[in-house]
């Protein structure tokens, strides 16, 4: 049905198509319609002591406050991410805050962080039947000083830990003001060490481990991938999330919609963040988890991660003009390129 709704949800308000899109999505997965248009992709994976029932994930920021998971885990996904969500609920910036740029099948956001809270995106997992791997990705409140940043990550990661497979920390949004500048220097190895102290406490508490994952920006310089690897490996951080949107208008340049804030996401982003992640591969040890993220809009993008480094991948503004079908692309496209890897 997709591709007979794209042109009306392409012509529609951007954030208005994306909410139209989910109660779409969540009432055909409650009439069981799903089911038989999507079937389960079967591609094992495994890390961070977790088994993935294929490698193709949902990125964070489609669904916020985890209101549609069971719904969008019915498209096929191996894990679904939600969030980011923040200690106490908040609006976000100003309307409108996003923008498509449908030529270069590019998106551009500025949303901020806009959530429900912490204690609500609980609630709907608690409601969710979902049995497969969970990511819960954490950010801090836009009213909250970049020094006490920790305090924000603090609250949601001893909330969220007794519900999520794995927890994400998300330091690299453009659009929440200060938030990029926890990625370097003192302020990163300060944030690092007071979330994997508080980390390890949890984890004795409640009798179980569950891995720890950083999130960061494409717009990187080579000293700034050389002190984030560094510091990542010192702080046995299970995993890494290259990348999030970014500030550059690389292939953009002439379009107008290029001069509006925010971060950009989409086919623009492939290369620079495949870039980052072949970087971070270069430099992590093997026993940290790298997920791929940035410009997947075919199996062979999704594929070009994996072999920059990646284990896992993961899908976002793809989806929006590709639609769900895009979730088998690239399992078979990995499962084509798994299979070409084998010794004959």
């Amino acid at each position: 049905m997709y591709p007979l709704l794209r042109p009306f949800l392409l012509h529609t308000d951007p954030e208005r198509a994306h909410e139209m899109t989910l109660a779409m999505l969540e009432r055909a997965q409650k009439m069981g319609m799903l089911g038989f248009v999507y079937a389960k992709q079967q591609l094992i994976a495994e890390c961070m002591g977790l088994t993935f029932s294929n490698p193709v994930g949902l990125a964070a920021g489609l669904d916020k406050n985890g209101e549609y998971i069971d719904a969008l885990a019915a498209l096929g996904f191996g894990f679904i991410e939600i969030g980011t969500v923040t200690p106490k609920p908040q609006a976000g910036n100003d309307k409108p805050r996003l923008f498509r740029i449908k030529d270069a099948r590019a998106i551009i956001n500025r949303m901020g962080f806009n959530n429900h809270g912490v204690d609500y995106l609980i609630a709907q997992v608690k409601r969710s039947k979902y049995q497969g791997v969970l990511g819960i990705n954490i950010g801090k409140n836009a009213v909250t000083p970049v020094e006490n940043a920790l305090d924000d990550y603090l609250f949601c990661l001893e909330r969220v830990y007794p519900y999520a497979s794995y927890i994400t920390v998300n330091i690299s949004s453009p659009n929440t003001k200060n938030l990029r500048d926890l990625q370097q220097g003192d302020a990163l190895s300060h944030l690092l060490d007071g979330i994997k102290n508080r980390h390890n406490q949890i984890a004795n508490q409640h009798g179980h481990y569950v891995p720890l994952v950083l999130k960061v920006a494409p717009d990187l310089d080579d000293a700034q991938v050389d002190f984030i690897a560094q510091e990542v490996a010192r702080f046995e951080i299970d995993g890494l999330i290259a990348t999030n949107t970014t500030l550059s208008r690389y292939g953009v340049e002439d379009d107008a919609t290029a001069k509006q804030a925010g971060g950009l996401s989409g086919r623009p982003l492939s290369h620079r963040s495949t870039q980052i992640l072949a970087q971070f591969a270069e430099r992590l040890p093997k026993s940290v988890a790298l997920i791929g993220v940035g410009g997947i809009d075919s199996g062979q993008r999704a594929v070009n991660k994996i072999e920059a480094g990646a284990e896992l991948v993961q899908l976002y503004s793809g989806l929006i003009y590709e639609g769900p079908a895009l979730v088998q692309d690239c399992v078979e496209a990995l499962d084509g390129y798994y299979l070409s890897q084998k010794p004959t």
